[in-house]
């Protein structure tokens, strides 16, 4: 077993052993509500009624513009913002933006940058299927008080920076349920799910297992994946009606899944994307996932009704709609000094390849 395994089931078992230990779970209300603190009692019962699907017209999804909504923005939109000093986490180049009196938006940006690109198409995908994912739109960022480059140059300036191609993050509504700031939730825990207590059954949770192997979602560790509640208020006890296990950060996907999460590697890199197999092998049902360093998911088992299920999903897809996902995502403009840059058809003609692999598989 390797070493970050052994971890993980370490924290899965300790998380089981301390259910009796209780805190309150803090009370908050707003539209973007902040995380609440459970007790592992109650987060552990999140997690067995936890959905990971919900049927949808996957047909009728229009995937050029996106989820809908009143703060939803068009394709290649020009977004003013004023730009806010505040601190935020890892390495890809991104920054706080608010619009108008106080909608404060996440904005990553950069030619170069990956996950600008990717995010927009593996969330997309994921909400076309039924699968919950956070609302990405792709635009453009006029930044009133920005540097050129906010996330390595934090101080506040008075003019006017220019960001193209950039997105913007828009979160699922509800409470983000943890122990502490961004535990998420590992891979191995979705098996703590239970059908019998109104959980995703099997075939759901080896459906998203496998899709991550088709995204090739190589930063899965567990801070990655967020469990939340969308019940509209958070009830007083913390015990949530509707809990929901999804991917929360997807920048890392249409690449190749690598040891150290290298972006040039792991996000959108159309050579790498193509030649990396679903499966390990040509009998078995074993998904092709590279561990990486921090990673909680690597090549994971799928059963027959899981691969058939994400199967049926992928089929509904039209031509015109893979089109749109790569053509609104920018993916033809994504090049760098080792990363070539492949045309929308060249995407499409892939994706079909590796669905077709999925398709034609039969798992014991």
């Amino acid at each position: 077993m390797r070493p970050n395994s052994v971890l993980l089931s370490l924290s899965i078992l300790v998380s089981v052993a301390i259910v009796g230990v209780e805190q309150p779970a803090a009370v908050a209300a707003g539209h973007h509500a902040p995380p609440a603190r459970v007790s592992p009692k109650i987060r552990l019962a999140a997690i067995r009624r936890a959905r990971v699907w919900a049927a949808t017209d996957i047909p009728s999804k229009d995937i050029r513009s996106g989820p809908p909504g009143k703060d939803a923005f068009a394709p290649n939109e020009l977004v003013n913002c004023r730009y806010r000093d505040k601190p935020m986490g890892g390495a890809t180049p991104k920054f706080t933006c608010v619009i108008g009196k106080d909608d404060e938006v996440k904005v990553k940006y950069g030619v170069e940058n990956g996950e600008v690109y990717a995010e927009v198409a593996a969330t997309r995908l994921l909400w076309t299927l039924g699968f919950p994912a956070d609302r990405m739109y792709p635009i453009r960022v006029a930044c009133q008080g920005c540097s050129t480059d906010p996330h390595a140059k934090r101080k506040e300036t008075t003019q006017q920076a220019l960001f193209d191609p950039a997105a913007i993050e828009r979160r699922m509504k509800g409470w983000t349920i943890e122990l502490s700031p961004d535990s998420g939730w590992a891979w191995p825990e979705l098996d703590l799910v239970d059908e019998a207590a109104g959980g995703a059954p099997r075939a759901h949770r080896d459906a998203l297992k496998l899709l991550a192997v088709f995204l090739q979602h190589t930063d899965n560790k567990r801070e990655q994946q967020r469990l939340f509640c969308a019940d509209e208020r958070e009830p007083e006890d913390g015990e949530c009606k509707e809990p929901w296990m999804m991917i929360d950060d997807l920048g890392l996907t249409f690449g190749r899944a690598n040891l150290f999460n290298r972006n040039a590697v792991g996000s959108v890199n159309f050579e790498q994307w193509s030649q990396a197999r679903i499966w390990t092998d040509a009998a078995g049902c074993v998904g092709n996932l590279t561990p990486s360093q921090s990673g909680s998911l690597e090549h994971p088992r799928i059963g027959e009704a899981g691969r058939k299920f994400l199967a049926d999903l992928l089929l509904q897809l039209s031509d015109a709609q893979l089109r749109d996902l790569f053509d609104v995502a920018r993916f033809p403009q994504r090049r760098t000094a080792t990363v070539r840059a492949a045309t929308t058809d060249e995407w499409v003609d892939a994706f079909k390849k590796k669905r077709d692999q999925i398709v034609d598989r039969t798992c014991p």
